[in-house]
């Protein structure tokens, strides 16, 4: 049995748009962002899914309501461990004020290490999947989450820039969980299974 998450990026808020860090701070979408959910909620509705789950920061929480309606599912259940890496006191910054203040970036006071992130983030994705055999399920969460998760399932390639509103794919099977596609573009295949399931109703129809 393989349980399909369809990893998604929140939405784009002011302090995304300000290259400033976000981290735990819980900041909500802006109007752009909710655009980005919309676009893909309708992305994803190319397929079936059964349920959405979130990161609990607004941010998150607000795209995977949007996605949720989108396709036509029920409000989105929390996850509380899905939550962005806490970067401590770089929060609120900018990139340059980091690299000025912090030029080595592992010295930030109370920043979450990457592997503490996946220390959390890995084992909560498990149970989801471990809890939906054979499901597809939309996961909604943070660019510093994602990335941590590549980097634990996929170390052996460099991946591009997450974007608010990217999906990325994952199949988890044999306690086992693995990258399908980074920026996966779900229209390929998609309009193929859409057909086949049309077909099917109108048999039964």
């Amino acid at each position: 049995m393989t349980t399909e998450l369809y990893l998604v990026r929140h939405g784009e808020t002011d302090w995304n748009q300000q290259r400033r860090i976000q981290g735990l701070t819980d900041i909500p979408l802006n109007d752009t962002g909710r655009e980005q959910a919309r676009a893909t909620g309708r992305l994803l509705a190319r397929r079936r899914w059964d349920a959405v789950f979130s990161s609990p920061l607004r941010r998150a929480l607000e795209t995977a309501e949007i996605i949720a309606e989108e396709l036509g599912l029920p409000a989105p259940a929390t996850v509380d461990a899905l939550v962005e890496r806490n970067y401590g006191d770089a929060e609120g910054m900018n990139f340059l004020d980091i690299e000025r203040k912090y030029p080595d970036r592992g010295s930030v006071p109370g920043q979450e290490s990457r592997e503490e992130v996946v220390a959390r983030v890995l084992p909560a994705l498990h149970e989801l999947a471990a809890a939906h055999p054979d499901q597809r399920l939309v996961v909604v969460s943070h660019g510093g989450a994602i990335r941590a998760v590549l980097t634990a399932v996929d170390p052996h390639y460099t991946h591009g820039m997450i974007a608010n509103g990217s999906v990325h794919s994952f199949e988890f099977g044999d306690d086992v969980l693995k990258l399908i596609e980074f920026d996966d573009p779900i229209a390929v295949d998609s309009l193929d299974e859409q057909n086949a399931v049309e077909a099917r109703e109108d048999g039964v129809a």
